[in-house]
């Protein structure tokens, strides 16, 4: 989609084709990284609390390796041992395993590293991130380019417990190879590797099996420029082609999601740098995907559920759970946030989750548009259910209230919900309604308490509706004009025309005929009383005829306009329509100058005044007539002679009447002559052609000006709370949706009461923009008044509890921009360097918290304070 206030109609003119040679044929676990870093920098993460749950015993175990590294030739002489194995190895770094260890003080030196794995590495990243006003030890950790990648081949030899790394030239190229030895050539002499990923073993089935592996390398001390960026972007886009071995090769942790990265040069001047661009990321547009964009970076910068994807979120996936996705929506959900999350990357091409969302959710398949809320409902749905600990759902019996304490009752409930669903969805963003039923009949009382994922709130506005409609006489006498009544929003064309009656003083022996005016025509006449108001947009137009009421009967002649148009050849005459159609009632068609008589009191009131009762001040009106009497006798170009051509229409008479007797046939009338229509003819259209002299002595601009319904409506405001207000509002049960009274024993049309009873910490706010009628569509643009700071909803909560606040702050909004037949979602996320930002697919930008309050607010989410 696309924002008409951005002057774009939709994503499919801003955004470039969607290029499919991206598209994951199928679903393809990325798996989890391996990342080597600085040790100290680790361990700053595990003593500060960033450790996660890998902490054990108030240490952290891994396998410590001592390591050397080395430059080698292209020679492949076997001279060297363990290292023939690669022939023409760069660099060879030789680890030898010592056996597992456990970090809990001041153990390793200031050059030793870590292997730790994905999840860890992000876990640790995050702590900086949130600590990192704290002196770090990582050296440089500012610079935009503090993670590259380094592909690496292994070797492990189980004799000799010995696990041997190649890092070559012609897999990673000169520029990463320089890199490389920057860091492994620098060290003096013997170093440690301290292994706390716990996957390396795991990546070996036979002895002396070589390993195709792509390695994270982050903090350690390197100078990169542009060219070598774009060295590494053209490796890392050429196809791996493993060399002879004796084993089976295959290649870790691969990934299908496109990632730009943000150059140095770039991220200095745009202020996007180092740990605090953490986040600051842009989603690519995939073709009309802006509205999957604007709901993933709201969820990107939801607190909690950030550490949680960072941290090790694979131990909770559900893969047997029938409800879920085999574990795929949630594996690819954090997949893309982690991108979203890594240092240095502009803007990531949401590929894998899209696919993946297509895959299980056929409505979002392609490329169309779609709600944000309808797939922010979806996902949250989905990353539950493959996420959801419970492995086995228990049967849950619901038992009646049995005039037991709402507390009792609502916490039975909770429990019930919790045995079945356990997820991080669960714990941040649920929470749970009082529902009552109460019938109009015996007053019976129904209470069930029901999760709730979030708040879709109505917006209250005015109950009446102001429309415009021109109101034209059928006896001559008056000229039309508009009128401006109010009627109900959910009124019927009965309720219009007692308005329009009050409004134009309509007298009790006439009657009004509404019809909407489109293309010079009459499309519609809104003839039965109780069709609905929402068949009228605001950029109709309408007008109403006054009849006398003893005209009822009589056939309904309605007269359309056309001129001839002016034409440089003179072999076809062209004619164009022009003005508001003339209607009046005739039960005379013995002969056309009944037609002729009745059409000339129509147009009565258009007739202008006479040139010799014109008074001084119409001098200059009346030299402009003459003026175009002397055109009208200078010759057209293309003639030959000065009386060659002469109207067709004045040759004849002032104006031509055709019946018309379907979309391109017509006959016609001539006024000594019978008309001949039908007796079953109820409405005869008759086209009348305007000659030029007549076109000069009516006013015919009055017929052309015809105002819209309602040109702009008045923008409501409102506040949220009014808008929690109307939510929670009782109201009856609709007739489709009636309930069945165990009491009665038949269905009635209760009333219902919704109330807040337990609030989730993650409050996402629904803004029901979006109307749908029978027969429309429609968007309201209300300006919610949100608070920012302070959501304070203690005055709403049925159940009052000391240990959970009631108070929540706004970190996130998705926007929706445009109406119905085309629009742009975007996004607002404060961010916790530098206050709030914009994201608007790719780009990311700086905005402030004035801007942020709009008509376009449509998802708001809140965190508890």
């Amino acid at each position: 989609m696309d924002s008409v206030l951005f002057s774009r109609e939709d994503d499919e003119v801003h955004s470039a084709p969607f290029d499919r040679s991206f598209l994951p044929p199928a679903f393809a676990d990325p798996g989890e990284s391996i990342y080597l870093v600085p040790l100290r920098w680790w361990k700053e993460a595990v003593r500060g609390g960033g450790g996660g749950n890998f902490v054990v015993d108030g240490g952290v175990r891994g396998v410590l390796y001592n390591a050397t590294a080395q430059m080698h030739d292209f020679r492949d002489d076997g001279e060297d041992g363990a290292w023939s194995v690669f022939g023409d190895s760069d660099i060879s770094v030789d680890m030898r395993r010592e056996g597992e260890a456990g970090i809990s003080g001041e153990e390793g030196g200031v050059e030793d590293l870590a292997l730790v794995s994905e999840w860890m590495f992000f876990t640790a990243l995050k702590w900086h991130f949130d600590n990192r006003f704290m002196e770090s030890s990582l050296p440089g950790e500012d610079t935009a380019d503090n993670l590259f990648s380094l592909h690496i081949s292994l070797v492990y030899t189980t004799e000799t417990k010995r696990l041997a790394i190649q890092i070559s030239s012609k897999d990673n190229g000169v520029g990463v190879l320089n890199q490389a030895s920057r860091i492994f050539l620098s060290k003096s002499g013997m170093f440690q590797i301290w292994d706390f990923s716990g996957q390396m073993d795991g990546l070996f089935v036979h002895d002396s099996q070589k390993i195709v592996l792509k390695l994270q390398i982050y903090g350690l001390p390197y100078t990169i420029n542009a060219k070598e960026i774009r060295n590494e972007d053209m490796i890392m886009k050429q196809p791996r082609i493993d060399g002879p071995s004796s084993s089976s090769s295959f290649l870790v942790n691969g990934s299908v999601d496109r990632v730009s990265r943000v150059p140095p040069f770039f991220a200095a001047r745009n202020g996007f740098h180092g740990s605090s661009s953490l986040g600051l990321t842009g989603l690519q547009n995939l073709g009309n995907t802006c509205f999957m964009n604007s709901a993933i970076q709201c969820l990107a910068h939801t607190p909690k559920l950030v550490d949680y994807f960072l941290g090790d979120f694979r131990k909770d996936l559900n893969h047997g759970n029938p409800l879920g996705m085999n574990g795929k929506l949630a594996i690819a959900f954090g997949d893309l946030l982690r991108k979203l999350w890594t240092p240095g990357v502009a803007s990531v091409a949401p590929n894998m989750l899209k696919s993946t969302i297509s895959s299980f959710a056929p409505q979002f398949n392609g490329y169309h548009q779609h709600d944000s809320q309808e797939l922010l409902s979806f996902l949250l749905d989905g990353l539950h259910e493959d996420l959801n600990r419970v492995k086995r759902k228990p049967y849950v019996q619901a038992k009646e209230e049995d005039d037991r304490p709402d507390e009792e009752v609502a916490d039975e409930y909770w429990k019930n919900h919790l045995s079945r669903n356990d997820s991080i969805i669960v714990d941040l963003c649920q929470g749970q309604y009082r529902s009552s039923l109460v019938c109009p009949i015996c007053k019976k009382l129904s209470v069930t308490f029901d999760p709730f994922m979030y708040l879709s709130l109505p917006l209250p506005s005015s109950s009446l509706r102001k429309m415009t409609v021109t109101i034209f006489s059928t006896d001559g006498t008056d000229l039309p004009h508009p009128v401006t009544i109010t009627v109900p929003n959910s009124g019927t064309s009965k309720d219009l025309v007692e308005a329009l009656g009050l409004a134009c003083s309509l007298r009790n022996d006439e009657t009004l005929l509404i019809a909407e005016i489109f293309n010079n025509s009459i499309f519609r006449i809104l003839d039965a009383p109780s069709d609905s108001l929402d068949l009228i947009r605001d950029h109709d137009r309408l007008v109403a005829y006054r009849f006398p009421k003893d005209m009822d009967g009589a056939p309904l002649v309605v007269f359309t306009h056309q001129e001839q148009e002016k034409s440089y050849t003179y072999t076809f005459l062209s004619f164009k329509k022009f003005g508001v159609p003339l209607v009046a009632r005739i039960s005379d068609f013995s002969n056309g100058s009944g037609i002729y008589k009745e059409f000339l009191k129509l147009i009565n009131p258009f007739l202008l005044p006479s040139e010799e009762y014109l008074i001084d001040d119409d001098a200059s009106r009346t030299s402009a007539r003459e003026e175009d009497k002397v055109d009208d006798t200078v010759p057209d170009e293309a003639s030959n002679s000065k009386n060659e051509f002469k109207s067709y229409l004045d040759a004849q008479t002032d104006f031509e009447f055709h019946l018309v007797t379907g979309s391109y046939s017509s006959s016609r009338i001539e006024m000594n002559e019978p008309v001949p229509i039908l007796k079953s003819d109820q409405k005869i259209e008759v086209s009348v052609s305007w000659s030029h002299k007549m076109i000069q002595e009516y006013d015919t601009s009055i017929l052309s000006v015809l105002p819209e319904v309602c040109k702009e409506r008045p923008l409501d405001s409102i506040s949220l709370y009014k808008c929690v207000d109307a939510f929670l509002r009782e109201e009856p049960l609709g007739p489709d949706d009636m309930w069945y009274c165990p009491k009665c024993k038949v269905h009635r049309q209760a009333s219902k009461k919704l109330d807040l009873w337990r609030l989730p910490e993650i409050l996402v706010v629904h803004l029901k923009r979006f109307s749908y009628t029978k027969y429309w569509k429609n968007k309201l643009e209300t300006f919610v008044d949100f608070p920012v700071d302070d959501f304070d909803l203690s005055n709403y909560i049925l159940h009052q509890s000391k240990e959970s606040c009631n108070r929540y702050m706004l970190y996130a909004i998705s926007n929706h921009y445009g109406g119905m037949g085309g629009g742009h979602y975007t996004a607002f996320a404060k961010h916790e360097v530098g206050g709030w930002y914009e994201f608007d697919d790719s780009g990311v930008f700086p905005t402030s918290e004035e801007r942020i309050k709009n008509q376009a607010a449509y998802l708001l989410f809140y965190k508890r304070i």
